[in-house]
């Protein structure tokens, strides 16, 4: 199969480079962006550009001449990430890039509680305005993100009290992605697609599904917001980058993630991964909780 030129970028990351391998498993051209070309991963047939950062507009026009889409994967979390973001768009508009599909996030609002959230609901905007056909892909918490922040003691915490979250993986929002990519025509101009797992549930579920595939208690501690802050305190971070840790512990708290969608099943045409899925087939996300892990 060939076809028109996708621009990908985020491409050494988890999600960006899933994506570039599915378009060029179907012998789609596609072009790899990173900000360290070194890093970008070995894509059988996808050429790598030069460094491309974001925020760099002459740079993101050089590695986008040419593009038919540019496939969007938000830059790392920074005080600057909008304008980086309105940077590359920009870019990729004055190059003559037709169409943009944007990895943004589940209830993106100028409001949204998840602080990051709203630079999200910004670029969405900032796309809008730009006069090209776009598409965004709205996902939740990843739920490779669970083990991930529930400590060596087994204990996951923070403010989400008993909210519920649609968490989903990495490979799902990866196979929307590309099946939205792969779709030439215009049915998927303008809308705005959640992506979500099977199923909502609260973070003492999640803690429960933990204990039962590691062997040992797993508990989940709700924290308060000055207790959230506190108990992270520790870890020399910025105060926006703490704020968006904890805010998005209470946008789950908030009933903001809790809302499941049927967007990677009617993409895909396979049902959405769960939770245990999740775990079964993925036994290193949660090798840390294990005896000698």
């Amino acid at each position: 199969m060939i076809g028109p030129l996708t621009a990908v970028t985020g491409a050494s990351g988890a999600v960006g480079g899933r994506v570039a391998r599915r378009l060029a498993r179907t012998g789609v051209p596609v072009r790899l962006l990173g900000r360290d070309p070194a890093r970008l991963p070995d894509v059988p047939g996808a050429d790598r550009a030069p460094a491309a950062p974001y925020g760099d507009g002459e740079a993101m026009r050089r590695a986008l001449d040419g593009a038919h889409t540019l496939f969007l994967v938000s830059a790392h979390e920074s005080p600057y990430r909008v304008r980086e973001h309105t940077t590359a768009i920009d870019a990729a508009v004055a190059v003559g890039v037709e169409r943009i599909v944007y990895i943004s996030f589940q209830g993106a609002a100028p409001d949204a509680t998840f602080t990051f959230a709203r630079d999200h609901w910004d670029t969405e905007a900032h796309i809008r305005t730009a006069e090209i056909r776009h598409t965004f892909l709205r996902d939740n918490w990843y739920l490779a993100g669970l083990p991930a922040m529930t400590g060596t003691d087994g204990v996951l915490r923070g403010p989400g009290g008993d909210g519920r979250v649609a968490a989903v993986a990495h490979e799902d929002i990866a196979d929307a992605a590309a099946a939205v990519l792969l779709d030439e025509g215009t049915d998927h101009d303008g809308r705005v697609y959640d992506l979500t797992g099977p199923e909502a549930f609260t973070l003492a579920e999640a803690a429960d599904e933990l204990s039962r595939v590691t062997g040992r208690p797993v508990v989940y501690v709700p924290e308060t917001r000055e207790e959230a802050y506190a108990s992270r305190a520790g870890y020399g971070a910025e105060d926006w980058e703490v704020a968006g840790w904890v805010t998005s512990y209470e946008a789950i708290a908030n009933g903001e993630l809790a809302a499941v969608s049927d967007a990677v099943p009617t993409l895909t045409g396979r049902p959405a991964q769960s939770f245990a899925q999740f775990l079964v087939e993925n036994p290193d996300s949660y090798r840390h909780l294990l005896p000698g892990g």
